[in-house]
């Protein structure tokens, strides 16, 4: 332990060292500013672009449009790779021992399971701008966004000229054959005196396969024996539009599309069964939104009004050649309505602060079918409003929040009428922040959140593959889990930071797997109670230090985009359960960047999470998501075009085995993990570099102050 406090607040020296070389060169820009002005403009966006990981108080930011190791693959395949972030069949999404509820430009999906899944596999990465983990989301958060919010930014700044960015990547896999896999987006936007407007659209093929068997480790039977070839094509559009009105005033239109058509094709044995299966899956999700913010004389002033409509079709189709007839025909529909406004003002408390409140009410209706018989009606309703105090006092800051829902949760089965919740909630939140320097804080945070059970989870159809042996089913009587979430954190310069979090849960939803038989069920029930313990610690070091050490290493004039190092990053994790001897598992990420010859950057990157530990119900029999990935990247024509190389899980490691706790029982589970391919991103030339810059169309750039975020 000694030796862990020495290397971290050796990386607290050497974060101090970076910001007082940053500091040094604001300084020197600020001197030629009459001389340069244009130019210190330019300058401050590419150091600002330049950050690969920010830590905020309240949130930890991953720059994705910029590291070309982290934007060559799917959206998926990018989440995995995120430092502290865990996204597997059996744990769910979490962060930091944190379940994760998805948002995407600021509003929810309202998606998850394999929906989510395949969601994030048809979306390329090269179309998203950066990733947000909101680890402490304040009053003006939705209280159903559970333990934390990973919020996916696609959008770009409309500037008032004409600019277009065309992202090509391509890939093929290597296992039992050759894959190949495409991704190609463009991005068009513009801005007249009259509005702006904004246009991203693009496309993805993948092919790809998957590997799974269960085990009956009692008699050595394998159940099931899968080996799945899949080919997965979506097509995506967000547009937006702009109108300023009295010139303060803003109106934003905006309307998304993303369409996904899936097949699959699927070899299977088990005891007492041989079949081939083909399967479809058609989804399409539309979210259109109307957003009116309305300005004031005194700046601190700002009131948005938000309308959001969201539809969001999936229709599976299995069928068997063996047995010559459709084994799944199952199809869900799911309506969401949401009306918001939110308020906020600056306001004399203690040295300085500000009041935020708004109000909220929405709609979702969600409906299943099986072989065209509705085994599904599902309505929820829920109205709240929040109110939020920020105040800085001295080096302090503070947070106190407060916010109330009402929930009306009903629905019926063929059979039965579903168990209701109707219920009204208070979740408080707080926050105080120490500010040791300006870039150096101690935080300390408590939060109450709920997580209403996902259509996903309450679906009693399969949307997923389905054999003689092995089946799943949705459980329509979950209901709503509590959390209580705290977490300390000391931050030093995005770049090293020591953190805990425990948070502790009421009705956690969990997935169960059981054995009937030769028959293995996956289904998911509601535990009673669930603490999850969290201890994260990360650092940077330069590999410099190493061969002409620290005092020689503080004379350098440090840039972290030019600069050799290597940044470490481990996490523990521990779950308690009830009347289960849980034990934790360690995460581990490794990156290391190198600047070669003719400035040529060679990122690597490795990822392991430990075997032995609980993931709820599950114990990891081996250790999984382990990964090594390597990139190399140029640029080209005075950084407007930028060529990348890569092959990830080059030693291909990664692949999974747990044991559900009390069954006799191995799962296994192999993605075609490993490929190699290119990326190219051109950026078409402007003759007006310095254009101004406006804020985002797609989504209004939300104002952080005080560790927390206003806006829609």
């Amino acid at each position: 332990m000694k030796k862990l406090v020495q290397v971290f607040l050796f990386s607290l020296c050497l974060a101090s060292f970076v910001q007082a070389q940053d500091s040094t060169k604001v300084k020197n820009e600020k001197a030629q500013a009459e001389i340069q002005k244009d130019n210190q403009i330019e300058e401050v966006k590419i150091v600002k672009q330049n950050k690969a990981i920010e830590h905020k108080p309240d949130r930890t930011i991953f720059n994705i449009s910029n590291q070309s190791h982290l934007n060559s693959g799917t959206l998926m395949e990018t989440i995995k790779q995120l430092p502290g972030l865990i996204a597997s069949d059996v744990a769910g999404m979490m962060y930091q021992g944190k379940q994760l509820e998805v948002f995407l430009d600021g509003r929810p999906l309202n998606i998850s399971s394999n929906e989510l899944n395949s969601f994030l596999e048809g979306m390329p990465a090269n179309s998203v701008e950066r990733i947000e983990v909101i680890t402490q989301p304040g009053a003006e958060f939705p209280a159903t966004s559970g333990g934390a919010i990973l919020n996916i930014i696609t959008n770009k700044n409309a500037k008032k000229y004409l600019s277009a960015t065309y992202t090509s990547s391509s890939a093929f896999n290597t296992f039992d054959k050759t894959r190949y896999r495409t991704y190609n987006s463009v991005l068009l936007n513009a801005k007249n005196k009259y509005f702006g407007w904004q246009l991203n659209f693009g496309q993805n093929y993948r092919e790809n396969a998957l590997w799974t068997a269960f085990l009956n480790t009692n008699n050595k039977d394998i159940l099931s024996k899968t080996e799945s070839d899949r080919i997965n094509r979506s097509q995506y559009l967000k547009s937006g539009l702009t109108f300023d009105i009295n010139k303060k005033d803003r109106l934003l239109l905006n309307y998304d599309v993303n369409y996904a058509n899936n097949n699959s094709e699927t070899e299977s044995s088990g005891v007492g069964f041989t079949t081939f299966d083909k399967g479809k899956s058609h989804n399409t999700r539309q979210d259109a939104t109307i957003t009116y913010q309305k300005r004031f004389d005194n700046k601190s002033q700002k009131l948005d009004f938000v309308f959001n409509y969201n539809n969001n079709k999936n229709d599976f189709n299995l069928s068997s050649n063996v047995l010559g007839n459709t084994v799944l025909d199952n199809y869900s529909d799911q309506n969401y309505y949401n009306g918001k406004f939110d308020y906020s003002q600056g306001l004399k408390i203690l040295d300085e602060g500000k009041v935020s409140f708004g109000a909220l009410y929405e709609k979702l209706l969600f409906e299943a079918r099986n072989f065209n018989t509705t085994n599904l009606e599902y309505e929820r309703v829920t109205a709240a409003t929040y109110l939020e105090l920020q105040a800085k006092y001295n080096k302090f800051d503070f947070i106190l929040g407060s916010r109330a829902e009402n929930y009306e949760i009903g629905g019926k089965t063929p059979t039965a009428d579903l168990i209701p919740f109707e219920q009204f909630r208070w979740f408080p939140n707080a926050t105080v922040q120490y500010n040791i320097t300006p870039q150096i804080f101690f935080n300390m945070n408590y939060n109450k959140k709920i997580t209403l059970p996902s259509t996903s989870a309450l679906n009693p159809n399969n949307t997923t593959y389905q054999n003689q042996n092995i089946s799943t089913v949705g459980n329509p009587n979950l209901q709503p889990t509590i959390f209580n979430n705290f977490e300390v954190k000391l931050s030093a310069f995005d770049y090293a930071y020591l953190g805990y979090s425990l948070s502790s849960s009421k009705n956690q939803v969990v997935q169960q797997v059981s054995l009937n038989g030769n028959l293995v069920e996956n289904s998911s029930f509601n535990v009673s109670e669930v603490k999850i313990h969290n201890f994260t610690f990360a650092f940077p070091l330069p590999y410099m230090l190493f061969s002409k050490g620290l005092k020689e290493t503080m004379k350098f004039d440090v840039n972290p985009d030019t600069l050799n190092f290597i940044y470490f990053y481990t996490g523990y994790q521990l779950h308690q359960i009830p009347n289960l001897d849980t034990k934790g598992f360690w995460n581990f990420n490794l990156m290391s960047q190198i600047l070669l010859p003719k400035k040529i950057k060679f990122v690597t990157e490795f990822g392991l999470i430990t075997s032995g530990g609980n993931y709820f119900y599950f114990v990891a029999d081996k250790p999984f998501n382990n990964f090594v990935d390597v990139t190399f990247s140029k640029k080209f024509l005075k950084d407007q075009l930028t060529v990348s190389i890569f092959g990830d899980d080059i030693f291909n490691m990664n692949r999974s085995y747990f044991r559900p706790i009390n069954e006799p029982l191995l799962s296994y589970s192999k993605n075609d993990t490993r490929r190699f391919g290119f990326t190219i991103n051109y950026k078409l030339p402007t003759k007006n570099k310095a254009a101004k810059v406006d804020q985002n169309m797609l989504k209004d750039e939300k104002k952080e102050e005080g560790g927390t975020v206003i806006g829609n």
